[in-house]
């Protein structure tokens, strides 16, 4: 869950992947986090929109869609749970007196949010050699 936080996780392939069924995964999980498995998430992604906000130049709806969120809704309502502030508060006090923004579109791209545009264009036929 660490390592696949911005992907979209089903809860049953990752308690199969750790050798439980869900509703074990889910009591151990507790025990051993303090939270459940969805809670832990969604405070994963959160820390990692904190990041986004405070340093890159990214509209809010990008950050929800970056870090893994599928509704703006429940990204900014999760937001505001866990830090008290809306996603544009948080931006705006981060960002008074810090240093400029990393440019969104480079952001984007070193996450692999953009195709790399080889996808639809034809290879060229290797020389012939003689």
């Amino acid at each position: 869950m660490d390592r696949d936080w911005a992907q979209r996780l089903d809860l049953n392939a990752v308690a199969a992947i750790a050798g439980y069924s869900p509703y074990h995964f889910i009591r151990l999980f507790k025990q051993a986090y303090g939270e459940s498995p969805g809670r832990y998430l969604s405070r994963r992604r959160v820390e990692r929109a904190q990041d986004l906000l405070h340093s890159a130049n990214l509209t809010v709806s990008e950050v929800c869609t970056a870090v893994g969120f599928e509704s703006l809704g429940s990204f900014c309502t999760r937001f505001k749970q866990f830090t008290g502030r809306t996603p544009t508060e948080f931006r705006n006090a981060a960002l008074r007196g810090g240093p400029a923004a990393v440019p969104g579109c480079f952001v984007l791209l070193w996450a692999g949010g953009f195709d790399d545009g080889d996808a639809n264009l034809e290879k060229p036929a290797a020389p012939a050699r003689s």
